[in-house]
Formats: structure tokens, sequence, C-alpha cells
């Protein structure tokens, strides 16, 4: 792999290495407040890339935007037990505005189903309003003890998707479409990361829910990130809140909800899972730009033909970015885009205006070719589909190298040194194993059936423990 001078290695110092893609690259910064950040112009065009893929997905399941308060009475969040007592450690309060105590304690939103669901009991009334679903993207906020940007921060943009539904089985078909369909799909397409996808342990559910549903990768340095999850609330909320309808025979029942998000934590899966020394490698469906034309010189009908070269790349269809700044140096503009991870650099001068080609350069491979000027906007579309099916190639085979099998909690906990460990829950349960793992940092990410299926419950004999350390 290349290496860049401004970077810390991976190998050395992955931590540091993350830090530094992080602030070089142009991503984000460090708020005023601890935990807070602040996201750069490129960092943000990368997340709103993000953003139209997975927007165009949650539509297409049937979910219509809407926006909800970001403050929230505290008495809502009050209403449901369990849901209370698994936020209080992380919710924000505001107990004065406009100078004067309050009257009663307004909390930051650190999630919503207690404000949806005040509404939801006004929206919802027969069952021909069912199902409803309806999705916000906006910040939350959740008071972080350990802040690291873009993978645990107090505040974080996310989308959360809320619905009603009239019967328990269709919320939890829902529940698993959104994991299935919309996540994972938009995860291994666009992101090209592979994802196991599973069913938290009881404990690990999200406050609230009878059952959370979670997609998990793997990033380089071996540990899991939670990418995205899936909720199934039963009745839990709609009780709180008194949300029912009608039936068709005129009686009166609760609904059955789902809540799912996915987050800014995405951009730290996105730079852990692709990155290498040089900074970088973005996958092309979601770069915001996916080609750059670098300018050498603007000598010899050279700026001319860059500019046109980009015009006929952007005809194409491709994102392309014309950098025509030869009052920089070419090496440092080259190691620029380089840390910023765009999928082709085109190299053009006035040698290869005389030569009628151009420098081709891959950020994956860091491989370069000679093409001919003419052909590039033929090419280039063909190369970014390559690109992107190579980078989640090497993902899965990098994931699948390193995820195994085990039958006892000693080898877990070896596998997991260096990646996942897939071992039976029936052995961890009978044999206090979780506890052993936890000493050695290690957690139950999801449990999984054999063939990779969702397990209906945890009661099932073959359901597999997929184990790891974690961000």
């Amino acid at each position: 792999m290349p290496r860049s001078s401004v970077l810390a290695s991976q190998a050395e110092d992955f931590p540091r290495w993350y830090q530094d893609v992080v602030a070089k690259a142009a991503l984000a910064d460090n708020g005023p407040v601890r935990g807070t950040m602040v996201i750069l112009p490129y960092g943000f065009s990368i997340w709103e890339r993000m953003q139209n893929e997975l927007d165009a997905r949650i539509k297409t399941v049937g979910a219509d935007n809407c926006y909800f308060p970001l403050f929230i009475p505290e008495s809502y969040l009050n209403r449901e037990a369990e849901h209370v007592e698994g936020f209080a450690p992380e919710v924000a309060v505001v107990t004065h505005g406009g100078g004067k105590e309050l009257d009663e304690p307004i909390v930051v939103r650190p999630t919503s189903e207690t404000i949806i669901n005040t509404y939801f009991s006004k929206w919802v009334q027969s069952y021909r309003d069912l199902p409803l679903k309806v999705n916000q993207w906006c910040n939350v906020v959740r008071w972080e003890l350990r802040p690291r940007l873009f993978l645990r921060t107090t505040e974080f943009l996310w989308q959360e998707g809320h619905t009603c539904h009239a019967t328990y089985e269709d919320a939890r078909a829902f529940a698993e479409t959104i994991l299935t369909d919309v996540y994972a799909d938009f995860m291994v397409n666009v992101l090209a990361i592979p994802v196991f996808t599973g069913r938290k342990p009881a404990y690990e559910r999200f406050p609230g829910a009878i059952n959370t549903l979670a997609c998990e990768a793997m990033m380089l340095d071996g540990k899991a990130l939670q990418m995205g999850t899936s909720h199934e609330l039963g009745q839990n909320f709609a009780k709180a809140f008194g949300t029912q309808y009608s039936t068709e025979t005129g009686g009166l029942e609760h609904v059955w909800q789902t809540s799912w998000g996915t987050s800014t934590r995405m951009m730290g899966g996105l730079i852990m899972a692709h990155g290498d020394d040089a900074g970088l490698r973005v996958p092309p469906r979601v770069a915001p730009i996916q080609a750059v034309v670098v300018l050498v010189k603007a000598e010899d009908g050279a700026g001319e033909a860059a500019e046109a070269l980009a015009r006929d790349l952007r005809a194409a269809g491709v994102r392309t970015e014309l950098d025509a700044r030869t009052d920089v140096s070419f090496g440092r503009r080259a190691v620029d885009w380089e840390l910023k991870g765009v999928p082709v650099r085109i190299e053009l001068g006035p040698r290869d205006i005389a030569a009628g080609q151009v420098t081709l350069v891959r950020r994956d491979t860091a491989t370069k070719d000679a093409t001919p000027i003419g052909g590039v906007a033929r090419t280039v579309p063909g190369l970014l589909e390559q690109v992107q099916t190579e980078l989640l190639g090497a993902a899965r085979s990098w994931r699948d190298a390193r995820t195994i099998d085990v039958t006892s909690v000693p080898d877990a906990v070896a596998a997991s040194a260096e990646g996942f460990a897939q071992v039976s829950w029936r052995l961890l349960r009978q044999t206090d194993g979780e506890a052993a793992l936890r000493e050695h940092g290690i957690t139950v990410r999801c449990l999984r059936q054999p063939d990779g299926s969702l397990p209906d419950s945890e009661d099932e004999d073959d359901t597999l423990a997929l184990v790891a350390r974690a961000y």
C-alpha cells in the first residue's frame, strides 16, 4: 500500500492513524464543547451522499420524511420506565431558559420515540391509518464520556425511522426489511462494507424494545463497529402513550411499532474499513468526487484540454473536479487527493498533450495507466464500477479470513485478538462464558443462525454468538 509521511502507520498506531485521517483529509474537527464536532465541507459532502442513498431506500419501503422538535418535556421520557432508565446516564437536560427556571425541565433529544408517540396517538385512529411510517434526519445528544470523532460524540447526526402496524407480524417483518433491504443493502452496495446481520442479546436491546437487530462490520484493526440497528418496540410505547386504533370489527387495539437508525458513525466505518497509510479510499458510489483532473502545467494547451476533459467526464455522469491550482506543487496536490480518497486521479500536462494521452491513477491500488485522451470519458465509468467491486471484495476477504468458528471460550478469546469469533450461544450461557469474554474486552455483537439468517429467539439450539472487541 502507498504510504503518506503525513499520517501515522495503521500497523504501528491505528488510533493515531484514524485521528490523522479525520484531520488531514479535512473531514471533521473537534467542537468547542467536549464531545461535539465540526463536520468540514468535504466530510459533509460524503455524509450527504450517504443521506441521499439511504433516503432513497427508506422512501422505497414507504416511509415519509418529517421533523420533530429537539426539545422534549422530561415527563414524556418518564412515561416508559425501561426507556427512561436506559437513557438516564446519557441525557442532557435544560433547566433554565429566558433568564428563569423552567416549570418543567426539557430533555435535549437523545432519540424521539416519546415525542413521536405523543403525535402518533393523535394521528392513528383507525386500521385505515396503518401502517404509518415516518423518518427524520436530525441531530441527537447523548452525553459521551469518551468521545471520538464520528465514532462516539455527544452530538451526532442520524436518521431515525418510526412506524406503527396493526399486527406483531407486520411490525416484525418491517424491522427485518429495514435491516436487510435498507441498511445492509446500502452498506454492502454503496459503502462496499460487508456486514453481519443478527439479533442482539436481550440485555443489549434498545431501551423499551422487545427485540433489536443490528448490522456489524469488521474494521481493518479487527474490531467490530455497529453500523445500524432496527428495533421491534412491541406495544410498550403504544400502551404508555395510548396509541390505539379501531379495528375492522369495531374493537380497539394498541399498535405494534418499530424504530430504526443509522448515524454519522458510518463515516468512521468508511474510514476504518477502507483506508490505508495514504489516507481515505472512498468507494465510487458514495464519493462526492469520483474523478479529479489534475493539471500539471497550464502550457501548450494543457489548461484548455483539462477543462474539456472535465466537461466530458461530467457529461458521462462522473462527479468530476478540476484541479488547476498550478501555483501549488503537483506533488502536494497529488498527496492531498490521495488523502481524500478520490477513486480516480487523471494527470494531464504539456507532455501528455504532446503524446495524446493522460495518466489514470487508481486510488485503491495506486496503479497508473497511460490512456488516450479521447478515450478517458468512455473508460472512467467502467473503471469506477471496477473499483467499487474490488473494494467490496477486498473488505469481504479481509473479514472472512478473520472470522473463525470456535468451540470454546479460550479459542474465542484467541480469535478475537485479530477479528471475530463465532461460538455456540448455548455454550456461552451455560458456562458463564460472556463474563469470561468481558474480562478480555470482548462482547457478543449479535446472534446468528449457522446459515446467516436471523434467529426467531435466543433459545434456538444452533444459534451462534458473533463475538469481538468493538468500538
